[in-house]
């Protein structure tokens, strides 16, 4: 074993928005800004690395050919059994994910490629799911846009300047230069892409524009996101004009995330829940497809995912979405969105996540049913219809994807 050193940020110490790593926090510190004390995180690897490790966990179990199954099923094509992933992989529920989470705040995690590298391939040494997602938050471009946030313990991402007038969106700025103002991402992507080569799919994600502009202009989780509907009536021609820069500079930051490594990339409509279908049709489809498309335009070859949470009641506006396929939130059973979408249309999702409260014989029906009314092996691409809960069990995790490794019907 050797230890590997991470330069950290203090314990319980939040990121400043602004702030940020190696020499341009000299310049931030000189402009006045205030800047993190650094500490620092020792890991243990073994002397070959997180390849090594991975080989050496429980369930790191190689398969020959079956390693862009997820890849390969996003793209429409035939695979052999049905590819698994889950939404919120790395998280609370997990052990070592809480030894970072209990210790150093989210943006230090999310922007230290070394922490974020470790806590992005946890779930796959764990559990051997087919596609590793980048550890970060649809929230971390916004800084690199003008609009600042931190992430408070026990409140969320906070905005302290939201988005709320015509002078606000005009203030809105692009993001030219990725490297100067999102440089981690390269880090963290091209690292893990060269540990998951050979082993599973890199899976990229983006916030959707709607999301993105309704949290700004929220400034935090809104139980009724109210500021955003007071504009959509209002001033929609404001709302409109930050849709439309947030779509572009989405897009662009989705090729990115492409360009740096990722192979898919998942959009997701968090806030779905908040609109209507004629809303949606409005303010969050357009966008989302404008981005999507920007996108498409320029890597064709790259699959597409685009996960609208709550949006099950207006399913049938998802059908022609510029997306390849359309992540279902729990809300509908498989067969009915099946038949809703059209069975041409590739689909992922949607196991309730409260099943991973059950037991593994309840899992394991749960996860068969939801492979069967997607069509049967291999005809979708499993997953909850949200995100791994809080204080759901590993083990029901671990039971999750061997379950939908083991269905042979």
């Amino acid at each position: 074993m050797h230890l590997l050193a991470i330069p950290c940020f203090a314990p319980g110490v939040s990121l400043a928005p602004g702030v940020q790593h190696g020499a341009a926090a000299g310049a931030a510190s000189r402009a006045g800004a205030p800047v993190l004390q650094a500490t620092e995180l020792r890991i243990e690897t073994p002397p070959g690395g997180a390849a090594e490790l991975l080989r050496a966990a429980p369930n790191w179990t190689p398969a020959p050919g079956e390693h862009d199954i997820l890849l390969r099923a996003a793209r429409g094509e035939a695979v052999e059994r049905t590819p698994v992933w889950l939404m919120r992989q790395a998280g609370r529920y997990m052990a070592a994910f809480r030894e970072y989470s209990t210790k150093y705040p989210f943006r230090m995690r999310s922007e230290t490629p070394e922490v974020a590298i470790e806590l992005s391939l946890q779930p796959w040494r764990a559990f051997g799911v087919d596609g590793v997602v980048m550890f970060s938050d649809i929230l971390t471009p916004l800084p690199a846009m003008g609009v600042d946030f931190d992430v408070v313990r026990g409140t969320g991402p906070v905005i302290p300047q939201p988005l709320r007038t015509a002078a606000d969106v005009a203030a809105l700025t692009p993001i030219d230069d990725f490297e100067s103002k999102l440089g981690f991402i390269r880090t963290i992507l091209g690292s893990l892409r060269k540990e998951t080569e050979g082993g599973c799919t890199l899976i990229g994600f983006v916030g959707s524009p709607f999301t993105l502009v309704a949290y700004a202009v929220e400034g935090q989780a809104n139980r009724h996101c109210i500021s955003t509907k007071q504009m959509m009536t209002a001033a929609p021609e404001v709302l409109h004009a930050a849709l439309d820069h947030f779509a572009t500079e989405i897009g662009k930051y989705g090729c990115h995330q492409i360009e740096c490594g990722a192979q898919t990339i998942q959009f997701f409509e968090s806030w779905a829940h908040h609109l209507g279908a004629g809303q949606f049709d409005t303010f969050a489809k357009p966008y989302a497809d404008k981005a999507m498309r920007y996108i498409k335009e320029r890597h064709p070859d790259v699959p597409i995912i685009y996960y609208a949470n709550g949006g099950s009641p207006y399913l049938e506006l998802q059908r022609d979405m510029a997306a390849d396929m359309i992540q279902l939130d729990w809300g509908t059973d498989m067969a009915t969105a099946r038949r809703r979408l059209g069975t041409e249309r590739r689909v992922a999702g949607n196991v309730d996540p409260t099943v991973l409260f059950g037991s593994e014989a309840q899992i394991t029906a749960a996860v068969h049913q939801n492979i069967r009314d997607a069509g049967g092996k291999g005809q979708h691409l499993l997953n909850l219809g949200h995100g791994v809960l809080q204080g759901t069990p590993e083990a029901s995790v671990a039971a999750f994807v061997n379950a939908a490794k083991s269905f042979s019907e």
